[in-house]
């Protein structure tokens, strides 16, 4: 009978460890957990990986652009001959990054982050109608 209690009590645990991990997951990507803080996890120079618009795949064309994102919240872009500084913050619960103020761009730009670890950084914006997705590596 103790064998069955203890057995009972350990699913119960598990299950609730479960539910509780799960709960930790703050972005539809991803991770899970983490033991660094998501500024850390930001603040990187980062490169194309994967560019999308409304599921049209043009990484080819971004093969050399990289944004640069600093813990106290500077950014900045290069691409060819192109690029720009601003700042930048999380927004809605952390689950949007808001830059402003950004030069040779719009003065502000909202994304939405879908995965945010170590090494891999993904979000999309909408421009108008397109939906823009960019999944970062570290440069």
């Amino acid at each position: 009978m103790k064998n069955k209690i203890k057995l009972v009590v350990l699913i119960a645990f598990a299950g609730l460890l479960t539910f509780g991990v799960e709960s930790c997951k703050k972005y539809p990507e991803g991770p899970t957990i983490s033991l660094r803080t998501r500024k850390e996890r930001v603040a990187n120079t980062w490169k194309v990986d994967n560019y999308k618009v409304n599921g049209t795949d043009l990484t080819s064309l971004f093969a050399d652009y990289t944004e640069t994102y600093t813990k106290d919240g500077n950014y900045s872009y290069k691409w060819e001959l192109l690029d720009g500084t601003g700042t930048w913050a999380f927004q809605n619960q952390d689950e949007e990054i808001k830059l402003t103020g950004t030069s040779g761009t719009q003065s502000s730009h909202t994304f939405i982050i879908q995965k945010l670890e170590e090494k891999v950084f993904w979000y999309y914006y909408m421009d108008g109608n397109d939906k823009v997705e960019i999944h970062l590596v570290e440069n």
